[in-house]
């Protein structure tokens, strides 16, 4: 049993390290551009390429190109009745989850408030997600490229175009491409045809027709392998079903799922290393990347004994107890409420908690795929993580809030740098020192800018929630009472601000076509407040660091003396887990706590 828990995360982290090494080279002699591009790319990158940026050049670039990102995307999907590749004749989405959707693929968090079997057709998942899956993918890692060549003092940043064409075609292009045959593979469809209709083994079980007759099934089918590969690859984990890798057609097998889970990793591990090679500094790297590795460790550890090793509480037998709340009418302000005895299910649970689980992937798989999908800033789930045993749940929401922990495609090495800098500008006034980082001066500029960057997080994450739990917004919208039921809330703008994308389902959010009499009735303003969640934690905490790096990078190199802290030794390594995990607990302690560690040690069914 203990192999059988343990050896898919093993081999998953084994695996992903072992690819990420070779991987981090080849993406670092990409982006230094020592590559000879053959002629036909040759001449397409010498007009691509109108001269080198400096870093506000280049952070003006990358918001252009956003923008103009947010209004293609608008367009598609608002004329998506009068598109192709819609047999099946859907009509427009509200206008709000409109400009949910499309910030949140713009964004690369792909939260989505609609399910895309339901709700898009081929056109739109083709010409819209598709396309964006790789586009907002290269973003993060090109704000990274921007960055590392701004530390290392290089006259320029770059040129933000080419080195979005450089890691749209060296890297994502090949990559999804062999990524999305295996898919193929095992099973997942790859057809421009909409959707099949078919008979069931038991002909009454889709109900019957007006005049008797049984109705057929409708099985909804694309180009999901393609879809598939860049969803996981670029860790944007947006699903083409709205059951997301869950679904037999996105992840067929559990050899497929091995692989969707180590597609979402090989690149953000790559990242951290690539980051070391460009700076010539892979033993500092070396570092970075064991810190990150063993929050990842922990991270899983802690979801797969909580869930897999322990038994889903609302089946269990729980005794008859007595607790009290608050209550100012009540004598002594406190008033006793009695829990009757519930009785325990039949339910063999020697395998944990298998609510929302694909056993098909085996029973670890679950617990694992969400520890890491959030790890990586992928989003994409095989599970239901509203099923989670409570505590089991913390691991997803810690990963979130920590958002450093590989993180996605550049930006989880960007959020590191921010408790980087921190971290060592604390030690600096601890031994009354000046803090150096890279042989720079740290100065309150530089703080200033890492401290800006880093509380966008939590504010885009605490603020929104408070809001939405205080009033009929989110009490409207919870399916839950009581602690889950703002865990619910807490997880979708942790979601959301991480550029995560994946979700507590039981939220009432999907407000579906713009004719739909029956929408969710706060549905618009999750639409909208998601949204500038997304948009505001996606930019702010990338041109912040954009100008920490230039404006650290523009100082003279101090001399190494016996004073320097070195970034290459296991006491830095202590004192950077130090600070993410302190820094960590003390933005987001007391918001777990009102969520899912009081349904932990709430009342029934979780309680005693």
């Amino acid at each position: 049993m203990f192999l059988q828990t343990w050896f898919l995360p093993f081999a998953l982290l084994v695996t992903a390290t072992m690819v990420a090494i070779p991987l981090s080279g080849y993406m670092a002699w990409i982006m230094d551009g020592k590559y000879r591009p053959v002629p036909v790319f040759g001449w397409f990158e010498k007009r691509l390429n109108f001269g080198d940026q400096n870093w506000k050049q280049y952070t003006v670039s990358l918001l252009v190109f956003n923008t103009l990102l947010f209004i293609y995307g608008f367009i598609i999907l608002s004329l998506q009745p009068r598109m192709p590749l819609n047999p099946r004749h859907l009509g427009m989405l509200a206008p709000t989850t409109i400009f949910h959707s499309v910030i949140s693929f713009m964004t690369n968090t792909d939260l989505q408030h609609y399910s895309g079997d339901v709700n898009f057709s081929n056109f739109s998942q083709i010409f819209f997600c598709i396309t964006m899956l790789f586009l907002s993918a290269a973003v993060g890692l090109s704000a990274l490229t921007a960055i590392i060549r701004a530390l290392r003092s290089d006259k320029s940043v770059g040129n933000y175009f080419l080195d979005m064409w450089r890691v749209l075609v060296y890297m994502f292009v090949p990559t999804a491409f062999l990524f999305g045959l295996l898919f193929l593979q095992q099973g997942s469809p790859m057809t421009y045809k909409s959707d099949y209709q078919v008979a069931t083994l038991e002909p009454a079980a889709m109900g019957t027709t007006p005049d008797g007759q049984p109705k057929l099934q409708t099985i909804v089918v694309g180009p999901v392998a393609a879809f598939e590969s860049m969803k996981m690859l670029g860790t944007n984990g947006g699903g083409f079903y709205g059951m997301n890798s869950a679904h037999p057609f996105e992840n067929p097998t559990a050899f497929s799922n091995f692989f969707n889970t180590l597609a979402m990793m090989i690149f953000p591990f790559s990242l951290v290393l690539m980051y070391g090679r460009m700076l010539r500094k892979k033993r500092h790297a070396w570092v970075i990347f064991s810190v990150m590795m063993v929050l990842m460790i922990g991270t899983i550890v802690w979801a797969v004994h909580f869930d897999t090793q322990k038994p889903n509480p609302g089946l269990t037998a729980h005794l008859a107890r007595t607790y009290q709340v608050l209550d100012a009418s009540a004598p002594g302000g406190k008033r006793t409420v009695s829990v009757p005895a519930v009785a325990g299910l039949p339910v063999d649970q020697h395998w944990g908690n298998l609510e929302g689980k694909e056993l098909r992937f085996g029973t670890p798989a679950g617990a694992t795929f969400a520890a890491v999908t959030v790890d990586v800033t992928c989003g994409a789930v095989n599970a239901e993580h509203d099923s989670l045993n409570p505590i089991a749940a913390l691991s997803p929401m810690v990963g979130m809030w920590l958002n450093c922990i590989y993180g996605g495609k550049g930006v989880g090495m960007i959020n590191l740098l921010l408790f980087l800098i921190i971290g060592i500008f604390i030690a600096g006034q601890m031994v009354g020192r000046t803090p150096e980082y890279l042989g720079k001066k740290i100065d309150a500029r530089v703080v200033k800018l890492a401290i800006i960057a880093l509380l966008v997080h939590p504010l885009m994450i605490l603020m929104p929630t408070g809001l939405f739990a205080g009033t009929s917004w989110g009490l409207k919208a919870e399916t839950n009472p009581g602690a889950h039921g703002f865990s619910q809330m807490l997880y979708q703008f942790s979601s959301a601000s991480a550029n995560n994308g994946s979700a507590f389902d039981g939220l009432a959010v999907d407000y579906g076509f713009n004719n739909n009499s029956s929408a969710p009735p706060t549905a618009r303003q999750w639409d909208i407040a998601a949204g500038l969640v997304m948009l505001f934690s996606r930019y702010l905490p990338i041109v912040a660091p954009i100008a920490m790096a230039a404006f650290l990078g523009m100082k003279k190199s101090s001399p190494f003396s016996a004073g320097t802290l070195r970034d290459d030794t296991m006491t830095f390594g202590f004192l950077l887990f130090g600070t993410i995990v302190i820094i960590g607990a003390l933005l987001f302690l007391p918001a777990a706590a009102l969520g899912p560690v009081a349904e932990h040690f709430g009342p029934i069914p979780f309680g005693g």
